[in-house]
């Protein structure tokens, strides 16, 4: 039996610098996950979202990125189920 999994990373609190960090960290460490759900936050300030975009987009662990379910996340797929 496969456990099929998705990881939530909150961003919240971090710098750009410390984001970065924290999704190569988690991105290494992936077990079986086939989705890294990424909690940036929204408003003023996007850079938090706009680094993932401008970076994950080609990164090569991540198929494709999808638009949260809300404004405030981001889901890097992984691999597909």
């Amino acid at each position: 039996m496969r456990t099929e999994a998705v990881i939530i990373l909150d961003l919240h609190g971090k710098n750009v610098y410390q984001a970065r960090v924290a999704l190569e960290a988690t991105l290494r460490r992936r077990g079986g996950a086939y989705r890294l759900r990424v909690i940036h936050g929204y408003g003023h300030n996007t850079s938090l979202k706009d680094m993932i975009w401008a970076e994950y987009a080609g990164h090569p662990a991540v198929l494709r990125l999808e638009a949260g379910d809300n404004p405030g996340q981001t889901d890097l797929v992984l691999r597909e189920l």
